[in-house]
């Protein structure tokens, strides 16, 4: 297979995963016989600095002639200040709209030799398997009017019944071949949209029957996502909700830096990231964590490629190295070897390239 993937590594970190994720992803290629073929394009604070905006047209352009893309991270103190249309954020926020990426995906799961860097008990997180789909392209983000005039501040939270219905479509898919449950968080209570978003789900459920459904108000999952996150299998929510529950969600295993993403359109074209941010503090020591954006390419090969081997090679190879006891500074393992982000990349490939990782993998497909 022949695929031309944008790579848009951003700031801070955002470079040095993106580089140990094309590593990975060029092993991949060797062992399982593939091309890949990498362009990067700019986004972000870099782009700014470079471009004089966040999202420059010749990085729209690559996006629309390759076949999908992955994203490092935007952001840093340095654009703190600066006015609301050069904020590195436009451009992430951009360029999902631009590709019409209306559903992110954010998979929740637990690993066993990292359950002790969660901040919470082990019997609360030690099964933890979720799926996060948010809606991504409508919302108060993007609503109009948006802004200050004197004393008053307004944004807007806008949604079509057709925006809704598709993401909620996708949460349901995605349930029927998981175990079967989705939780449809919204605030009907108070909000008109999500009173318009829960009759939504109560019309499109009938064709669904094996899934199981149920509603939930934001501020009662908040809390259900603390004290018992067995409960979920798939939680289907729109955008702003979908973001902070999504972080939230992040430290039920210990660390931002496992965390893929994707954001996926109708026809399966996508771009995936880590949930972690640009981490500036860290950035060009050599310590990052990689393994969020190794993971997001995972998902890519599974979701846009329909690659299932390949990406579960990928999350095998991950597996394994942790539980091998090989960490990066920001995951806590007992009586594990801290690396840097080149020595835990290397540990990877060296999992992807070990003869009964591959064979167990092929044996499962087979």
């Amino acid at each position: 297979m022949k695929k031309r993937i944008a790579l848009l590594p951003g700031d801070g970190i955002g470079p040095e995963v993106m580089a140990g994720c094309q590593k990975v992803l060029e092993a991949i290629a060797e062992r399982f016989n593939h091309e890949f073929l990498f362009e990067e394009g700019k986004i972000g604070g870099g782009a700014i600095d470079a471009e004089g905006t966040p999202l420059p047209e010749q990085t729209v352009a690559l996006c629309e002639k390759s076949d999908a893309i992955l994203l490092g991270a935007v952001g840093g103190p340095k654009w703190d200040d600066a006015p609301s249309h050069l904020r590195p954020e436009k451009g992430l926020l951009g360029i999902r709209k631009k590709m019409g990426l209306f559903a992110n995906l954010r998979p929740v799961s637990t690993v066993k030799s990292l359950i002790p860097a969660s901040p919470l008990k082990e019997e609360v997180v030690s099964n933890v398997d979720l799926l996060i789909v948010r809606e991504l392209t409508g919302g108060i983000y993007f609503g109009q009017p948006s802004g200050r005039e004197g004393d008053k501040v307004v944004d807007t939270l806008e949604y079509t019944k057709q925006e809704i219905e598709r993401i909620v479509r996708k949460g349901f898919e995605l349930a029927s071949v998981r175990r079967g449950k989705l939780t449809s968080v919204d605030k009907a209570n108070v909000l008109e949209s999500s009173k318009v978003w829960r009759e939504t789900v109560n019309r499109i459920a009938p064709e669904f029957p094996d899934v199981e459904v149920e509603h939930q108000l934001v501020d009662s999952a908040a809390m259900q996502l603390i004290r018992y996150p067995e409960q979920f299998d798939v939680i289907v929510t729109e955008n702003l909700f979908g973001d902070i529950l999504s972080d939230e969600a992040s430290m039920l295993t210990g660390s931002l830096g496992m965390l893929p993403s994707a954001s996926l359109r109708s026809d399966g074209f996508g771009m995936y990231e880590p949930v972690h941010g640009s981490a500036p503090d860290i950035a060009g020591k050599g310590i990052a964590n990689p393994l969020a954006m190794i993971m997001s390419a995972a998902m890519m090969l599974r979701y846009t490629f329909n690659l299932f081997e390949e990406a579960q090679a990928i999350e095998v190879a991950v597996q394994h190295t942790l539980e091998e006891g090989y960490h990066t500074k920001d995951l806590v393992i007992e009586n594990g070897q801290e690396l840097g982000t080149e020595g835990i990349i290397e540990k990877v490939i060296e999992q992807i390239n070990e003869e009964n990782t591959i064979k167990g993998i092929l044996e499962t497909y087979s």
